[in-house]
């Protein structure tokens, strides 16, 4: 049986149709809230994230001694910290070699700086992105065996056969979360808690958080040995960053990561993160929307268009200088990126147009196209089709493309399994999101089995994209108060979206900011108004619409925020979306 539409609104101003807390997850919500005393509102998401009375306020307080996994419980996490920490201990030389993205990064900025607290530096490598393309190559590993004793591969390596056999007079550790295939590379040990043998429980962690598992494991054989190893609760910071660029779910020990983890960011002790923090303008304490949409990219921009190494560079460095000038040069890059994938993304959207938005698969490809937008391109498709996503940038006879999911639907399983037919040349990743390379000349055909392969998981049943709310509010209850009570319940990402709620029958008066903003007045009539903010309104239906709404009333959608300006601090509602009332 098909819900009710919240508050009636089969198809609000951008298409969605609102779902409201389930009868189940109301009833729940008031017991919570009879036993707790805990206001409603935080009550109503503890309900729908399954959070009992009993354990309410351990879920508001997630503490890393009660949910850190024991690391030895990860297969070969033994063995790859004991060849770790011989290698430190005998002076021997290290190389990390790490992928070009945030969590690439942060988890080799972990190594490095762990290893710069004992005393010891390490070589670090990050293939380009355009020449070499994801994940350890034969040339590349080849290389460092011959002048390194140990070579660590952090999130890449786990498909990495080839070039991990040619890594000849050097042991191979893996450190990865990507989706694994049925036969392991030959490394000394591949930690990796979505290897087929795993049982899955820890299939959430990024691979900065594998890596940090593996420094509290090597500091546990340390300090067998009598040695004191270094705080890794000051490194929290990185693996909070990686967790939340990544999209990893907040969950379970995750959720305590990044909690804990942008405490530690608020201190600002880390030279790199306060010069991109200073850069990107960041005025107050970071919140994991700063992580993912103000830190994230600028770090990841290095990766997509420029020099591959800059962003881990940047979140190793202990120099206040060498970070100022890495995080102007990301900034400036960043600014780059964004004028590249308009252009793409305007592109990609028209062909995927053409070849139809309701089939199991969209996707696009171009000429041309620059691989260090595709994945980004690729998201802004998945969003606005509500279906998996595949953008390709073609270059000679070869295509280099990313992919993105939606819920319910293992787009890396079904990305490995056309690859391992031979349709594609390379491909890998998980669940919702995935990296290939395809030849041009079978691209058609790899395109037709993918998407074969998503209808059979449901992609093509999907039905319009729904926004679901935690609930109705009147504007007199949404307070500075119930706000600082609701961020209690954070953080919030992915697998834990920012509560959001309605505001019924609204009077709207609105104005136009910059280019594509809206800034917005609303009220009931019973006295209270709040503002709220709506960007890139004008970039679809809410601008237009709500910018003279006339007599019109609307129903009202979005996220509370506490927005603070000259010494106040006021109330915003972010909007997301809107129906007439």
């Amino acid at each position: 049986m098909i819900e009710r539409a919240f508050l009636n609104v089969e198809a609000s101003l951008t298409g969605r149709r609102w779902v409201g807390p389930a009868d189940d997850d109301r009833r729940h919500a008031e017991a919570i809230h009879q036993e707790t005393r805990l206001p409603l509102p935080l009550c109503q998401i503890l309900a729908t994230r399954g959070v009992t009375a009993r354990d309410a306020q351990t879920y508001l307080a997630p503490a890393l001694r009660d949910l850190l996994p024991d690391p030895a419980s990860l297969r070969d996490m033994s063995r790859a910290a004991a060849r770790f920490v011989q290698a430190v201990t005998r002076h021997e030389r290290i190389a990390i070699f790490a992928d070009y993205d945030v969590d690439g990064g942060s988890s080799a900025a972990l190594l490095i700086c762990w290893l710069r607290a004992m005393g010891r530096d390490a070589t670090l490598y990050i293939p380009d992105r355009i020449d070499e393309g994801y994940g350890p190559n034969v040339p590349a590993m080849q290389g460092l065996a011959a002048t390194h004793d140990l070579i660590i591969c952090v999130d890449c390596g786990t498909l990495s056969h080839e070039p991990i056999e040619a890594a000849k007079g050097a042991d191979v550790v893996v450190l990865d979360h990507h989706l694994g295939g049925e036969t392991l590379p030959p490394a000394l040990a591949v930690v990796n808690p979505n290897r087929q043998d795993e049982d899955g429980s820890l299939a959430h962690l990024c691979a900065a958080s594998v890596v940090f598992l593996m420094l509290v494991e090597a500091n546990r054989q340390l300090r067998a040995e009598g040695v004191q190893g270094p705080d890794l609760m000051a490194m929290l910071d990185l693996v909070a960053l990686a967790t939340v660029a990544d999209v990893a779910p907040l969950i379970g020990v995750n959720r305590a990561f990044v909690r804990q983890g942008l405490r530690v960011m608020a201190r600002r002790e880390r030279a790199g993160l306060r010069a991109l923090a200073d850069v990107a303008r960041m005025d107050q304490a970071p919140t994991t929307y700063a992580l993912g949409f103000l830190l994230g990219p600028r770090v990841n921009a290095g990766g997509r268009i420029g020099q591959a190494d800059l962003g881990a560079r940047l979140l190793a460095t202990a120099d206040e200088a060498e970070a100022q000038a890495l995080a102007a040069r990301l900034d400036q890059l960043n600014t780059e990126r964004r004028e590249i994938e308009t252009a793409v993304r305007a592109a990609a959207l028209a062909q995927a147009e053409a070849r139809g938005l309701d089939a199991p698969l969209v996707w696009a490809a171009g000429e041309g196209w620059h691989p260090g937008v595709v994945g980004i391109v690729a998201a802004r498709l998945k969003e606005a089709t509500n279906r998996p996503a595949v953008v390709i940038g073609l270059d000679g006879e070869i295509g280099k493309g990313s992919a993105r999911s939606v819920n319910g639907v293992d787009l890396g399983a079904a990305v490995q399994r056309v690859a391992a037919e031979g349709l594609l040349l390379k491909g890998g990743g998980h669940k919702m999101a995935a990296g290939l390379t395809v030849a041009r000349d079978h691209l058609d055909a790899a395109m037709e089995r993918l998407a074969e392969l998503l209808a059979r998981q449901g992609a093509d049943r999907q039905g319009p994209q729904e926004l679901r709310l935690d609930g109705m509010l009147a504007p007199a209850a949404a307070t500075v108060e119930l706000i600082e009570s609701l961020e209690s319940a954070g953080p919030f990402g992915a697998s834990s979206p920012s509560p959001r709620f309605a505001f019924a029958d609204m009077a709207v008066q609105a104005r136009r900011v910059g280019e594509s903003h809206l800034r917005l007045s609303f009220g009931d009539g019973m006295g209270t108004r709040l503002e709220a903010i709506a960007f890139g309104a004008f970039d679809g239906p809410l601008g237009p619409a709500l910018e003279n709404p006339g007599h019109r009333r609307f129903h009202l959608a979005g996220r509370l925020e506490l927005n603070s300006f000259g010494g106040r601090t006021r109330v915003q509602l972010r909007l997301d979306d809107a129906a007439e009332a």
